[in-house]
């Protein structure tokens, strides 16, 4: 097996696949690419059996062949480099690899391709196309409400929803809630599955450009296919919450506010909030909001004042100031709209323009208030 490309080609394609790289993987072979050529093609795959990632790019090809490298010392070495092109030798007898650049020679050793964790099998499956843009803004917007909790499994993913004609991304921690629907797809039938958050994340790191991915599913796995790279990810196996029925339907009280001003507020009056909770406190009453927070234990204490448009019976009610602040970060309108039944139930932050085909909707529960 030998090959040459240039070294910041080979870099990049690498720096993609290296996302399933764990930092302390269960086996050895888990810290290496598994390289394979043929017909001029260099096949690069990384995982940590939960996530793949599988990258190709053409190179040329000497003669053809597989090999386990390990990532970090590789990795180490192209970053070191200047773009050049370098040269790739395997010796077949002892799977040792020799790097040739325009400074000299690197020697470091492979280890059996036979060895590295068989793919996962693409059969029984059902596709939807969607567009990076699409896909990237539907994972920034939900990502950050997944919860850590590893006792409820369910919630620790985003819960896709593909319902013929639309797909909903679904996130929650049961403090806060966000839905993202996307309303222009076609799939000819109806599915859910829940995608784990370190897989998201690297779908979001990897998605880049205008062009579509084509997003297949079967009991076990998700497909992510998009230009030369291919992400396959586990399912997790858990029954997700129905997060419709905790969405409060009937909501009479409506803040309409700037979202800039309103987030900047809130981060100002979170700096005197008690730490623990961030508890903030917004009373709204006609034309009017005030932003407050205190935190005894240290005798800090803020207020502000903002306008806002308001109809309802006047409103005390108690928010996560941090949760609000990462709603209102991923929100793209100039204005936001807060509605609200009581101050013992969830509030609803809303954008008030969106583009066509999209909704997003973001649930917010209180911070109960001590008299």
């Amino acid at each position: 097996m030998k090959f040459s490309v240039s070294s910041s080609e080979l870099l990049k394609n690498l720096q993609v696949a290296s996302g399933a790289i764990g930092s302390n993987p269960v086996l050895p072979i888990l810290e290496d690419f598994l390289f394979s050529i043929k017909d001029n093609t260099l096949n690069i795959r990384a995982t940590n059996l939960e996530t793949t990632i599988i990258s190709e790019m053409d190179v040329n090809a000497e003669s053809d062949g597989s090999v386990a490298v390990p990532a970090k010392i590789l990795l180490d070495t192209l970053k070191a480099l200047p773009d050049q092109p370098i040269t790739f030798a395997l010796n077949d007898d002892n799977r040792a690899i020799e790097l040739t650049s325009a400074f000299g020679k690197y020697k470091l050793a492979g280890e059996g391709p036979e060895d590295f964790p068989e793919l996962p099998e693409e059969d029984d499956v059902n596709s939807i196309d969607i567009n990076t843009d699409i896909l990237s803004k539907a994972i920034n917007k939900t990502l950050f409400a997944t919860s850590n909790d590893e006792l409820r499994l369910a919630m620790t993913g985003v819960y896709v929803q593909i319902d013929f004609n639309k797909i909903i991304f679904v996130a929650t921690d049961a403090h806060k809630l966000i839905k993202y629907t996307f309303g222009n797809i076609n799939s000819d039938q109806a599915a859910s599955f829940i995608i784990p958050k370190k897989a998201m994340t690297l779908i979001k790191n990897a998605i880049s450009g205008k062009q579509d991915v084509k997003l297949s599913y079967n009991k076990t796995n998700a497909f992510f296919n998009f230009g030369v790279t291919r992400i396959i990810c586990r399912l997790i196996d858990a029954k997700y919450p129905d997060y419709n029925a905790v969405i409060p339907v009937d909501n009479p009280n409506d803040m309409l506010i700037g979202r800039s001003d309103f987030q900047k507020s809130l981060t100002r009056i979170n700096i005197y909030a008690n730490k623990t909770t961030n508890q903030v406190i917004l009373n709204i009453n006609d034309g009017s909001l005030t932003i407050s927070a205190q935190d005894l234990d240290f005798s800090n204490e803020a207020t502000e004042q903002l306008p806002c448009n308001y109809t309802g019976d006047a409103m005390n009610i108690g928010f996560n100031a941090k949760f609000m602040i990462e709603m209102l970060n991923v929100i793209e309108s100039d204005e936001v709209k807060l509605e609200m039944s009581t101050p013992s139930r969830a509030g609803i932050l809303l954008p008030t323009e969106e583009d066509e085909n999209e909704q997003l909707l973001m649930l917010v529960m209180p911070v109960m208030m001590s008299h």
